[in-house]
């Protein structure tokens, strides 16, 4: 009975996923077609070490993608800039998003770098408030 809803539980998976049509690749040189496999399927794994990596990797991608992710991430995080036509409110959100993107996939940049880089993208009007800061902490051993 449980194998009849296991089975007719993973048919309407499939649906879900795949839609009503099975989807299909060609094999044989392009000579015949076959219904394509899961990539992830984790019936078809054998132990648990097989289950987990299956999973870590449809959820997290593989590790040249994930390395790929930060590179980008940095990327974006090094040519930050606030907009003309952005708050600093707003510049904030944005910058905050780009961290926390970064730090989701491992990779953690020190809070003083965080301060230096917000510091030197404020516009020319916040200037003295930014040399003041500067002056009356030593970014080094910041912490909050």
């Amino acid at each position: 009975m449980y194998d009849f809803i296991m089975a007719e539980d993973s048919e309407l998976w499939d649906v879900i996923c795949d839609g009503p049509f099975v989807p299909m690749k060609t094999a044989d040189e392009g000579t015949t077609t076959v219904p394509k496999m899961r990539k992830y399927h984790i019936s078809a794994c054998q132990s648990a070490k097989e289950i987990w990596e299956a999973l870590q990797t449809a959820h997290e991608g593989t590790t040249q993608v994930k390395e790929s992710e930060i590179d980008m991430l940095t990327t974006v995080y090094e040519l930050f800039r606030i907009k003309d036509d952005k708050s600093i409110q707003d510049m904030h959100t944005r910058f905050t998003s780009i961290i926390n993107e970064i730090h989701s996939l491992g990779e953690i940049i020190p809070r003083n770098k965080l301060v230096r880089k917000i510091l030197s993208v404020l516009p020319s009007s916040w200037e003295s408030k930014v040399n003041a800061i500067i002056k009356a902490k030593d970014l080094q051993k910041l912490t909050r």
